[in-house]
């Protein structure tokens, strides 16, 4: 089994990917394969609305960024993490745009699988980001794995966060939970609905 796990920050070797980075010692320590897929540090798109997605099996109209190379990934993940920094108390925003198009025009791929959060900061904001980037994991009814604590761990300088024993315990903790979870379920995921078809409602009629 596979975790797919996306560093948010523009900085590739920086906070973020100290904290995924041991998530994914842990995890192969399990038996658990996993990526760390980088959103890089170039212009992102933001979702214009169009429902383009729709014609296209998955893939974003727009196809001049990562956020196509991170939905085809979802078919070949069994679960998600994904690693943000703290900008003003939220995700970084170039993140937030490409989670918002990969979710949208690919989520029958990833619908149904664990996923988990994991927030970097100098001081503050991290528990606003955790909250934030867990929301389309409710949407789509993925089971949220948890932690001793909250995924958050502490640096302002790259490499810092290697000196936050206890952020590294969380990490390390979130790990063993992801696999426990995955092994328990086969890799399977949730069923959501099932066969019940949707039933969406407009309050402006």
């Amino acid at each position: 089994m596979k975790v797919l796990m996306i560093n948010g920050s523009p900085r590739q070797k920086g906070n973020t990917n100290v904290a995924l980075t041991e998530i994914a010692r842990t995890l192969e320590s399990d038996g658990i394969e996993s990526e760390i897929v980088w959103i890089g540090n170039k212009p992102v798109r933001g979702c214009i609305a169009c429902g383009k997605c729709r014609e296209l099996s998955g893939a974003c109209a727009f196809n001049d960024d990562i956020c196509n190379v991170i939905g085809a990934k979802f078919s070949e993940a069994d679960a998600l993490i994904v690693g943000s920094p703290v900008y003003y108390g939220q995700p970084n925003g170039a993140l937030l745009a490409v989670l918002q198009r990969a979710f949208y025009s690919n989520s029958i791929a990833i619908a149904g699988k664990p996923a988990a959060v994991v927030a970097v900061c100098r001081r503050g904001g991290a528990s606003a980001v955790f909250e934030t980037l867990n929301m389309p994991f409710q949407m789509l009814n993925m089971p949220v794995v948890t932690s001793q604590y909250w995924n958050i761990v502490y640096g302002r300088e790259p490499g810092q966060a290697a000196q936050d024993q206890e952020g590294l315990q969380t990490m390390r903790a979130l790990a063993h939970n992801m696999a426990w979870l995955l092994k328990a379920t086969g890799g399977k995921p949730a069923p959501g609905r099932g066969d019940e078809p949707w039933t969406p409602m407009h309050f402006v009629r």
